[in-house]
């Protein structure tokens, strides 16, 4: 389990990036965190690992204080792929930037072999297994920060932006390995203003504002209140928005639909009414 308990953060003095945030995050759950641009999102979930110490309050991962804890030592349980993946990337081949967390953590080479082959091909970097990670394109590099992370199958893993600079195609393979995640009843943390791949990805929805916690709840709670997404600036999914308009129109029309299966059975309701 996460925990913050009324934690506060500064970078610099009486100017508070965090305020009062007090969060529950459980084994199995996968977490969406939204907001706008500076609502301090990246912060809290740099907490989890020990990058940040809280300025007050304090924060638990599996009821250990993470100011009592080294970064190395939260590493072997946390996860984090940074939303700009080269900041994390330092190895002269893809082969090794994959194999290095494994080696560290003692994996036997059959072990280390087989999942870095595994990761190479599942997001689709294997003609590049002996090049530099320098020579691949924006959304090369951040997929293999992906499988760099991913391939230790950490107990919590943070993913910041991970749809940034990725195709459908792409997309699709994460949200596939998403869901093989979820499984192993660990946790999920995805900071992300990508709705529409929340609506796919996540079970419950973080929002913040301006370092505070201003909801929490399911997908369909969150990102059917157009008053929450417009306090964190962030656009409703387009069928969501498909429901607002259609409903100024046809008062019955529901105006929580997330997916094209839904919006598709409420139009067919209203017109099997009307006939």
């Amino acid at each position: 389990m996460i925990f913050f308990d009324d934690v506060w953060f500064e970078y610099e003095p009486n100017q508070p990036v965090l305020r009062n945030l007090s969060l529950q995050i459980q084994p199995g759950e996968t977490v969406a965190l939204m907001g706008e641009n500076g609502a301090g999102k990246t912060t809290l979930a740099k907490h989890i690992n020990g990058l940040l110490k809280p300025t007050r309050g304090t924060v638990y991962l599996e009821g250990v204080d993470t100011r009592k804890t080294s970064t190395a030592q939260l590493a072997r349980k946390v996860g984090f792929v940074f939303q700009n993946a080269d900041h994390q990337l330092f190895a002269d081949t893809l082969q090794a930037e994959i194999g290095f967390g494994l080696r560290n953590l003692n994996f036997s080479k059959e072990e280390i072999d087989e999942r870095v082959n595994r990761f190479l091909t599942l997001f689709e970097l294997t003609k590049y297994q002996d090049q530099s990670p320098f020579l691949l394109s924006g959304g090369e590099r951040k997929r293999l920060a992906l499988a760099s992370v991913l391939c230790v199958e950490p107990q919590v893993l943070i993913l910041d932006e991970p749809t940034q600079a990725q195709d459908a195609l792409q997309k699709q393979k994460l949200l596939d390995f998403i869901a093989s995640f979820r499984k192993s009843n660990h946790i999920l943390l995805l900071v992300t203003h990508d709705v529409e791949f929340a609506v796919k990805a996540v079970d419950r929805i973080v929002v913040l504002s301006q370092g505070e916690l201003i909801a929490d709840g399911t997908p369909r709670q969150i990102l059917s209140n157009l008053s929450i997404l417009e306090r964190a600036r962030l656009l409703p999914p387009q069928l969501t928005q498909f429901a607002h308009q259609l409903a100024e129109h046809e008062p019955r029309f529901p105006t929580d639909l997330l997916t094209l299966t839904e919006a598709v059975k409420a139009v067919n309701q209203i017109l099997r009414r009307s006939r």
